[in-house]
């Protein structure tokens, strides 16, 4: 079972996001994956805002990371980029704290205008902390997520395909990255 870990880059508890991710987590869940949540808005504001390396929030927050195998990273997409607070904890990673790990980028944002936030603004970061299993990500519309009345997130079928389809591969990927981790250490 690979080990997994959803990062949200949403400051917004209730957002369309969290609804992807909502379907995301349920997703890989199926696939019986080890599954870990950061919601980087539930880290403490100084600590990230001060770059406080030994919080323990922050440590514990870096630990999930350094285990995975895969993340998925998932932002919001304010004025073409991904939000300030995750920039803000991918910046309390180490140098090379996505080496050796599969990652996919979800971002949503208000318009087809922003869909290049992902190969020009969140990969790039990616690659410097040492990410080169980069996937090719998903972009959401905010329209292609609706709330029910009864408080959950109807996704598009469209999206829903998109997932699973990025889900699919991502999981495939984070199987042969734990099977991988496990040949180098002899086991």
């Amino acid at each position: 079972m690979a080990k997994l870990v959803i990062i949200s880059g949403s400051p917004s508890a209730k957002s369309r996001l969290n609804g992807v991710l909502d379907y995301a987590y349920e997703a890989l869940k199926i696939h019986g994956h080890q599954l870990d949540l950061i919601y980087v808005r539930d880290l403490p504001a100084e600590d990230l805002l001060h770059a406080r390396f030994d919080s323990p929030s922050i440590i514990e927050a870096q630990r999930l990371v350094e285990q995975a195998d895969a993340i998925l990273i998932a932002t919001p997409i304010y004025k073409a980029s991904y939000t300030g607070i995750l920039k803000a904890f991918l910046d309390l990673l180490p140098q090379k704290g996505l080496q050796r790990k599969t990652i996919l980028p979800i971002a949503i944002g208000g318009t087809i205008s922003h869909l290049l936030a992902i190969d020009y603004a969140i990969k790039p970061l990616l690659s410097v902390l040492g990410a080169r299993d980069i996937l090719g990500g998903v972009y959401v519309l905010d329209t292609q997520v609706t709330w029910t009345e009864s408080g959950s997130a109807l996704l598009s079928e469209e999206i829903t395909s998109r997932l699973d389809a990025a889900i699919q591969e991502f999981s495939e990927e984070a199987i042969w990255q734990e099977q991988n981790k496990l040949i180098s250490k002899g086991v």
